[in-house]
């Protein structure tokens, strides 16, 4: 039905780091109180005081929080049945060379995790700038010198953030995208927080252009009109989101996994108390993945799954 592309609104829940750390503590404490209930033996055994080599698994140089289980995940209802997308956050500080090799682990887990042999669309966020909406439509007003049919020629603008990575980096990333796609892992591929001047220099080093943009439209409910008819124009669909670009900041991991009140004790304490692992934790990648009943409309299934490395 209809030519060019929708927008499509998400409904306003909380965003998406406080979705996640709340769904990693749950998932922690699931953990902890199974193991703690397998190995008391009729002894009273706080999840609190539980070794967290109880409810970890590790193979090699991973540690695995908590211990993965694949054998009872998955979907109800045959593969054709759903629409399964997934977002894949690139985390700030981390080298852009090693996204290759990431992306293809990120991917794996969710088609473990549900059983499927692919997914429908994969929306990649890049670190370093988010879309703004008041930029998009200052743009639209001027047309300054460098720049080709009203785009800058560096392919700023209509984003906000420092240290935003250049466009042939991104492409460096798409590439490893694309084979993915080649392979039939992959059905559709998106981008996130894309205004029209990055969309424009993107789309022109692409094999296989993103078919969506995801942006998040903070404290207003418009999409600027420069976008609309540019995506429009592209045949590319405009999606909108509430989550944030930094979505696991290495502080928010550290409590999470630390030994203080709020953490599980999988990291020892500032001064290297206790049993946990020592060393700083520094956030690689998340990723978010959501699997839909095509007919119904209805969320099934539903997570995250996020990797560090332990440094010096």
């Amino acid at each position: 039905m209809g030519g060019g592309p929708s927008i499509i609104r998400r409904p306003s829940v909380e965003k998406s780091n406080t979705e996640l750390t709340t769904a990693l503590r749950a998932n922690f404490l699931v953990s902890q109180q199974a193991a703690a209930s397998s190995t008391s033996n009729g002894a009273s055994t706080t999840p609190s005081k539980l070794s967290y080599q109880a409810w970890t698994a590790r193979e090699d140089s991973t540690l695995y929080i908590p211990t993965l289980d694949f054998a009872h995940s998955g979907l109800a209802e045959e593969r054709s049945q759903y629409d399964i997308t997934v977002k894949l956050f690139y985390l700030p500080g981390v080298p852009s060379s090693r996204r290759c090799a990431q992306t293809r682990e990120a991917i794996d887990l969710v088609l473990r995790e549900l059983h499927v042999p692919s997914i429908d669309l994969l929306i990649v966020s890049f670190p370093g700038f988010s879309f703004d909406a008041d930029d998009e439509e200052d743009d639209a007003l001027s047309e300054p010198d460098g720049e080709v049919d009203g785009i800058p020629e560096d392919g700023s603008g209509s984003e906000s953030g420092v240290g935003a990575e250049d466009i042939d980096t991104m492409i460096e990333t798409w590439r490893s995208l694309e084979k993915l796609h080649d392979e039939g892992i992959i059905s559709r591929l998106g981008v996130s927080e894309f205004g029209t001047a990055r969309l424009a220099r993107f789309l022109g080093k692409t094999r296989i252009r993103p078919s969506v943009d995801q942006i998040n439209v903070r404290d207003c409910c418009v999409v600027p009109k420069p976008l609309i008819l540019y995506a429009k124009q592209e045949k590319i669909e405009l999606l909108t989101h509430n989550d944030c670009t930094n979505i696991l900041p290495r502080g928010t991991l550290r409590e999470l996994l630390g030994s203080g009140e709020k953490g599980v004790g999988v990291l020892a304490g500032p001064s290297g108390e206790g049993e946990g692992l020592r060393g700083d934790v520094e956030p690689q990648w998340v990723v978010k993945y959501t699997a839909v009943v095509k007919d119904r409309g209805v969320v099934e299934n539903k997570g995250y799954f996020a990797v560090a490395e332990l440094g010096e």
